[in-house]
């Protein structure tokens, strides 16, 4: 049995003038992590990665093995896998790692000037992305599926070359509660900060907290406290979330010793948005086991995708005008032990230069209605949004 190494060693201070465009940076809201340079990538798609035995997990394996024999120290495997498992990964194996606190990232970042927008793009514009949430509805209602995720995109086209590493900082620094990532990519880099937990995992232990069903948040308290008791006694949001929690609780148990999921959910709370969550813990039956072979077992969720998972996916695949790619996959890291932490791709961009492509899905049930599911992907691109000093309302046109 392989012994339960301690999840975050040697955590400290990051000093950000070290930060490079092609590091990989995992904010968590307990430890986070700094990676530099690559040993080692693993495209492989991972589809199989939820198979111990499968071809992805061989790749794992082979490759902490190597880097043991290269004399790498305590070897990590991070980055994201698309949305779509049977696409390449962007993973890989870093020179070196540091753990830190992010903490002490809020000192010294400065919110700089609001970018000047050159040209934005809806994709899909507004009248197409209801006739799309009309036929996921369609879908619904006729028993096709009991729920899919739509989403759109938002491209935006600025003045001048973007500092991913610098936007970084500023969500992070809007964002202490999330987990904030940064991803190196062949062309620019990955970022987001993402609400939504998919696991962590420290020896056999499990934790997941998967979120679905939203409403946005209210800068006046009183109609906060409103809108927060509204989304507990939405019957829509709360079926919608169900969903997903059965299809986990579906997925988990086999691979379990012992499961916990409360039958009711909690509120988890963004500086934009309240949410519907579910806190589960479990413990793995088989200790060989991996953060990556239960991502892989978990990811996509009907909180990404919907439910059942193929029927879903064929209609994503027909009705969204574009290729989601990283967007709605998971980002995260795993170690030699088999721990690890993975989040959901949300409230997420891709940067390259001088153009940014923000992402923002909805579930769809037989309730829910395209204008309230357009306003509502409004708000979730506000994340982003807010990292360049931009606001919804203005730029989204939600």
């Amino acid at each position: 049995m392989r012994s339960a190494q301690p999840l975050f060693a040697h955590a400290s201070s990051l000093d950000i003038s070290n930060l490079h465009h092609d590091d990989f940076l995992f904010l968590s809201p307990d430890k986070s992590l700094h990676t530099h340079g690559c040993y080692a990538s693993l495209t492989h798609p991972v589809d199989d990665g939820a198979m111990l035995n499968g071809h992805f997990q061989h790749q794992v394996r082979r490759l902490f093995a190597q880097a043991h024999r290269d004399g790498i120290e305590n070897p990590l495997i991070v980055g994201a896998i698309p949305f779509d498992k049977k696409q390449p990964a962007n993973l890989f194996m870093p020179q070196s790692q540091h753990w830190f606190s992010r903490d002490t990232l809020a000192t010294g970042v400065q919110t700089e000037a609001a970018i000047r927008i050159r040209q934005l793009r809806q994709i899909p514009a507004n009248a197409d992305f209801c006739q799309m949430i009309r036929e996921g509805v369609n879908a619904t209602r006729n028993g096709i599926l009991d729920k899919v995720v739509l989403s759109r995109l938002l491209e935006i086209e600025t003045d001048q070359p973007l500092d991913s590493i610098r936007l970084l900082l500023q969500l992070n620094q809007q964002n202490p509660g999330s987990y904030n990532f940064h991803v190196p990519l062949a062309q620019g880099a990955l970022l987001g900060a993402s609400p939504e937990l998919l696991l962590h995992k420290q020896g056999n232990h499990i934790t997941s907290q998967p979120l679905a069903g939203s409403v946005r948040r209210s800068e006046d308290s009183g109609e906060d406290i409103q809108l927060r008791q509204s989304l507990l006694d939405s019957a829509k949001d709360r079926h919608e979330h169900n969903l997903v929690i059965r299809e986990m609780r579906h997925v988990l148990a086999p691979r379990c010793r012992t499961l916990q999921i409360p039958g009711t959910p909690s509120l988890l709370s963004t500086p934009v948005l309240w949410h519907l969550a579910t806190h589960i813990i479990g413990e793995v039956s088989d200790p060989l086991e991996n953060a990556l072979s239960i991502a892989c077992l978990l990811h996509p969720t009907p909180a990404l995708c919907g439910a059942p998972y193929q029927q879903a996916k064929n209609l994503i695949d027909k009705l969204e005008p574009f290729n989601r790619e990283r967007f709605g996959g998971i980002v995260g890291w795993c170690d030699a032990q088999g721990n690890g932490e993975w989040v959901v791709t949300i409230r997420c961009g891709e940067v390259h230069k001088n153009s940014i492509r923000l992402f923002a899905g909805a579930g769809i049930v037989p309730d829910s209605q395209p204008t309230a599911e357009w306003h509502e992907t409004g708000v979730k691109l506000s994340t982003m949004l807010r990292a360049f000093g931009l606001r919804q309302d203005e730029e989204c046109a939600a």
